[in-house]
């Protein structure tokens, strides 16, 4: 039987624990739990723009309500009983810096997120189910995106010392609190970093797992590529007992991706592609022969049964890629609004059908980078690619491209930034009852399992069928 009293650690290429017995992890991101995300949500733009308005909706003492109702019902047994069903071992924490301290009160600990993490690394444990905590939104942005909690495009992590400071300040709390617990499978120090100049990240990560490992010398620690887990060209040596992990996310997945096999933004994509691509990808863990952990990865779906179909292929495809490498892998996302998760709330569900109006206009603008199309706002955005074109041909920003730069600025900050306030009436005057009702509709009991991806799931981990 395995040993499950021992910590995990790195040995060569895999990940063993001190019977010297190899571990795969694979697992699921609890995407949206303690780092809201808008697409998993349902508010646009960023969290803490969300935070705002609500707590001018409700007023203090009924945000914190709807907050705390959202955090216990995200997540409970129900959710790790139905996980470890799927044969999975392994949940990937994210977390915001906000909740473990304040901008106006910086590197004093608030006790309720660390008390929020203890509530659901046990739950996580008494299942046998292994927890990676991982830092998704620092201080000052370490991308340049809305899933850092960033409202702008520039990642001011790597501008200022002080924001790297607070990060490792964050950890060493951490690393404190979890040193002795053998159900943390390790530190995931910052997802998917964009360091602009592609010097800093190296520097910071060596201080950080420095840090780390003055306090914890035990618990192994994940370290991300460059530009959202993608580039490890700017990281040196591998450090020991230190997993290097990338996002494999396949174009054709993607929202507006095309037909698979077949054509998706101009790139013709089917299994070799995929599978080349990955190894690209993986380059440095191959050629250091270390472990190999796709922190995130999987497709987001249309409701079209066609569609769908091609994006379960994509989904099968690459988890055979994973099981080729001996690759640990960890599925995104868990629970969401029905876009990608593993389950989903209904779509009578009392929060869905509260928030209706501000969902129907999201979908018209497409104001979310990760589940909105732009076909209803092409007049506003022809105009400005067209001047790009014309005027910037060359132009080429970090992270990505002009592209994205513009659909950034205009779709996922500009028309997502006033459409936060249409919570403010949907919210305002709710009394107690009412928010928790609204809050439990997060609850495991109220949401469906996508039933083709849990099948996927269970094949992949051996789970009979009628388990």
């Amino acid at each position: 039987m395995p040993d499950h009293q021992s910590f995990l650690k790195v040995t060569g290429n895999q990940i063993q624990n001190q019977a010297g017995q190899i571990v795969p992890l694979h697992g699921v991101g609890l995407g949206g739990w303690m780092n809201m995300e808008n697409f998993i949500t349902g508010f646009p733009a960023n969290e803490n723009a969300f935070r705002q308005v609500v707590y001018r909706a409700l007023g203090k003492e009924k945000a914190d309500f709807f907050f705390d109702r959202y955090l216990e019902y995200f997540f409970t047994e129900a959710d790790a009983r139905f996980i470890r069903s799927l044969g999975l071992n392994l949940i990937r924490l994210p977390f915001n810096y906000r909740h473990f301290e304040d901008d106006m009160n910086p590197t004093v600990i608030r006790e309720s997120g660390l008390k929020q993490l203890d509530r659901v690394i046990k739950i996580c444990a008494d299942h046998e189910i292994y927890t990676i905590l991982d830092l998704h939104a620092a201080a000052g942005y370490q991308n340049q995106d809305w899933h850092s909690d960033n409202p702008s495009q520039q990642a001011f992590f790597w501008q200022h010392k002080h924001f790297q400071d607070r990060a490792v300040w964050l950890w060493e709390i951490i690393a404190a609190r979890y040193k002795d617990n053998p159900w943390v499978a390790g530190y995931d120090p910052l997802n998917e970093p964009s360091d602009p100049s592609g010097e800093m990240l190296d520097a910071f990560y060596r201080r950080v797992v420095a840090a780390i490992r003055r306090i914890d010398p035990e618990h192994i620690i994940y370290l991300e590529g460059n530009r959202y887990s993608q580039d490890f060209s700017v990281l040196g040596p591998p450090l020991p007992n230190v997993v290097y992990t990338l996002h494999n996310y396949a174009v054709p997945g993607f929202i507006d991706g095309g037909d698979y096999p077949g054509i998706s933004r101009g790139e013709y994509f089917d299994k070799s592609v995929l599978r080349s691509k990955l190894l690209q990808s993986c380059q440095y863990m191959l050629e250091h022969q270390t472990p190999i952990w796709i922190g995130e990865f999987g497709p987001v779906y249309t409701g079209d049964p066609k569609k769908d179909a091609m994006r379960y292929q994509i989904l099968e495809d690459q988890l055979s890629f994973y099981k080729e490498l001996g690759a640990n892998w960890c599925l995104w996302t868990y629970k969401d609004l029905g876009l990608q998760g593993v389950v989903s709330l209904g779509p009578d569900s009392k929060w869905i059908q509260k928030i209706q109006p501000v969902l129907e206009k999201k979908a018209i603008l497409g104001v979310d980078s990760w589940g909105g199309l732009d076909k209803n706002v092409r007049h506003i955005m022809e105009p400005i690619e067209q001047t790009f074109a014309e005027f910037f041909p060359n132009y080429k920003p970090f992270p990505f491209d002009a592209q994205w730069q513009i659909n950034r600025t205009v779709r996922h900050i500009m028309l997502a930034e006033p459409l936060i306030e249409d919570f403010y009436p949907l919210l305002n005057g709710l009394d107690l009852a009412q928010i928790d009702e609204l809050m439990a509709s997060f609850r495991f009991e109220s949401c469906s399992p996508r039933q083709e991806l849990v099948q996927i799931i269970k094949r992949e981990q051996g789970v009979p069928h009628s388990s």
